[in-house]
């Protein structure tokens, strides 16, 4: 695959070339040359866009398909195809399938289906069989077949027991246990944030407090069994405390927000939008606020789209019936920058890969191309036209949005939404 960017700004501390407006010359799917002006004497594929930036591939660190089983929701290829015109060259997959992801066959499974495409796909394990938290999943042959991290998605460890035994035998092989912050007892029957709004609307309420107690719980363990942990999705502002004290004891602990949750609050769901709907839940504005500054200070690692398509069967329906989710990833960069600038934006999106052992390419000259291609000066308002996810349960549909992905280079391939 060879092409040749023309004045591109790179967005990348890790180049050389950072903040400056440069030709990249990409030959056999490697940058070969980066200067200020390049020429095209073998007339290969120029790339010429409006105010055209380019940085590091973007990754998302927790995404769900559907397939195997739930088709109809996503499916892997149209998935990898919606990731990388939303600008992002790797995304992990979570084991929300049926069946679960919670053996190496299904790691090799989703890993085949992925082949040939410009996004590459990570799979994560279920961290126990079928996800139903009673017995341990095969974590050491998973990650052999290509597992980066093991987590039952949305489901909580209730048997602290086990949990301490996943992140005890992991450490023996380097393995990156995840664990959802919720303890089901305390969070009972509610399905928004337990506040002033949940009462205003007759719904059951999912308290601040049975997120704590689960993060609580599992620091203590982390602490005790010196593993390695990841919290995906926090939303409340003591959850932000927590892992701040943590990290202050250097334990061995990451965590992510959705990007949902620094973007609304409780305050939308007063029209019972099922897309509101979500897990964790929409928090106050004091939550939003504290989440954002961990971001700023580096306490929460990485934003995540957590991106769940959801077939209108399960989310046109009442509240209280609608299942939990929205997608994410076509409006990822342009709700981000409407809280953080464009370089915040970036590192954001570029975080997680360490901490996942994905490969990072910086932008400089004999490198593989690993980039995301992107306008971030253009304002927009989100529509349904916008989405090209199977499913359209998206929470940001008529919200304004900055910043527009043209698409990527990667994988030796080029895929770009003109």
């Amino acid at each position: 695959m060879n092409a040749l960017i023309k004045s591109a700004t790179i967005v990348d501390s890790k180049s050389d070339f950072h903040n400056e407006t440069v030709d990249i010359l990409i030959e056999k799917g490697r940058i070969s040359k980066i200067a200020k002006r390049i020429s095209n004497p073998n007339n290969y594929k120029e790339i010429n866009l409006e105010n055209l930036h380019v940085s590091q591939g973007w990754f998302d660190s927790s995404v769900s398909f559907g397939e195997p089983g739930y088709e109809e929701r996503e499916t892997i290829s149209n998935g990898l195809k919606t990731a990388a015109l939303s600008g992002f060259t790797a995304v992990a997959l979570n084991a929300n399938s049926n069946p679960v992801i919670d053996c190496n066959t299904d790691i090799t499974f989703v890993k085949s289906k992925a082949e040939n495409h410009a996004t590459r796909l990570y799979p994560i394990g279920a961290l126990t069989q079928s996800s139903n938290g009673k017995d341990l999943a095969e974590l050491f042959d998973m990650q052999n077949a290509g597992a980066i991290a093991f987590y039952d998605y949305q489901k909580p460890i209730s048997n602290p027991n086990l949990l301490k035994i996943a992140l005890q035998y992991a450490v023996s092989f380097g393995g990156l246990v995840c664990s959802f912050p919720q303890e089901q007892k305390i969070a009972g029957l509610g399905v928004v944030n337990e506040e002033v709004n949940s009462t205003k609307l007759g719904l059951k309420g999912n308290p601040a407090l049975a997120e704590e107690l689960q993060v609580a719980r599992d620091l203590f363990l982390l602490e005790y069994t010196e593993g390695k942990l990841h919290i995906p999705t926090i939303s409340t502002s003591k959850s932000v405390e927590l892992v701040r004290e943590a990290k202050a004891k250097k334990l061995d602990v990451t965590c992510s927000v959705a990007l949902h949750n620094i973007f609304f609050t409780d305050d939308f769901l007063s029209d019972f939008d099922t897309n509101f709907k979500v897990l964790p839940p929409l928090r106050t504005k004091k939550d939003c606020e504290a989440l954002i500054e961990g971001l700023k200070d580096g306490t929460i690692d990485m934003v995540t789209s957590d991106h769940n398509p959801l077939d209108i069967e399960h989310k046109k329906v009442e509240f209280d019936y609608a299942k939990y989710g929205t997608i994410g990833l076509e409006s990822a960069f342009g709700a981000l920058q409407t809280i953080f600038t464009t370089k915040k934006a970036i590192s954001l999106l570029t975080n997680g890969k360490e901490r996942f052992h994905i490969p990072e390419r910086p932008i400089v000259e004999g490198e593989k191309a690993d980039l995301t291609l992107f306008n971030p000066s253009t304002n927009y308002t989100f529509k349904k036209e916008n989405i090209l996810s199977k499913s359209k349960n998206s929470a940001f549909i008529g919200q304004n949005l900055k910043g527009k992905v043209y698409g990527i280079i990667a994988n030796s391939k080029i895929l770009i939404n003109l």
